[in-house]
């Protein structure tokens, strides 16, 4: 039986991958044969984590350091992989923050360090990756990294500008979908849940936390490793040729609720 999930010979360019869910995703899709280049701003982080995959995974992994804000980093970036590998298949766009603010008390440079790095962000190396090299190949899969808090609000956490990000990038994706079906790229999101990082970690196991998700998570739980990655790989795969414009929430159906 044919693997629909092959990525062998392909190049994912995977941003935020220094540590958490970026990691996790990148070894999935190493895991199917893909290549991977582990971008975000800790050269020493990310040169471990693709050190880690190759041997693991046995394909060629690369650390390239770039802050996606800053846009002559990221069209550098971009070249840098153009030049080792001729191409990138898969972009997933998983660099992101995410600040707890109250509305009232939040600053304007709170609020636009948010949108700069999660959602201007997301569209810089949207841009770069599909005008150097998905388009000349007519063949493309964007992935953005939103929330569930893109689709909804929320009373547990103040964080309006997060939403706001998040939201906007659901419909950036809507957006570039639209654009650019007609050159072969895909464009979805993936609106993860509560799922555990180290940064999230010690929250999501507190007894508060536990008690709070019997009533908000229809499966009483945050996610676990691994849960977000069958996405990745099928939004990533040829499998899912037909698939675009999607914001897929993947929250143990918090946002059924």
């Amino acid at each position: 039986m044919n693997n629909l999930f092959d990525l062998t010979g392909q190049v994912a360019i995977v941003t935020g991958c220094s540590t958490g869910l970026g990691v996790q995703m990148a070894k999935a899709l190493a895991k199917q044969g893909c290549n991977i280049v582990a971008l975000a701003r800790r050269k020493e982080l990310i040169d471990q984590v693709a050190k880690e995959i190759a041997d693991e995974f046995g394909v060629k992994a690369i650390g390239v350091r770039c802050d996606i804000t800053d846009t002559a980093m990221v069209e550098e970036a971009v070249d840098t992989v153009m030049k080792e590998f001729g191409r990138v298949d898969i972009l997933i766009n998983n660099a992101g923050t995410g600040g707890v603010t109250p509305a009232e008390d939040m600053t304007d440079d709170v609020f636009n360090n948010e949108i700069n790095i999660d959602l201007a962000g997301t569209f810089k190396m949207a841009r770069a990756v599909a005008k150097k090299a998905m388009i000349p190949a007519k063949y493309g899969r964007i992935i953005n990294i939103a929330s569930m808090y893109g689709l909804v609000g929320n009373k547990i956490a103040p964080s309006s500008a997060y939403h706001a990000a998040k939201g906007g990038v659901v419909n950036l994706t809507r957006a570039l979908a639209c654009e650019w079906g007609k050159c072969g790229i895909t464009v979805n999101s993936i609106c993860p849940g509560y799922f555990i990082t180290p940064l999230t970690e010690e929250t999501l196991k507190s007894d508060f936390f536990k008690e709070y998700s019997k009533g908000a998570i229809p499966m009483e739980r945050y996610g676990e490793e691994g849960e977000l990655d069958t996405a990745a790989v099928f939004l990533s795969s040829k499998a899912s040729t037909y698939v675009t414009g999607v914001a897929l929430p993947v929250d143990g159906g918090y946002t059924a609720m």
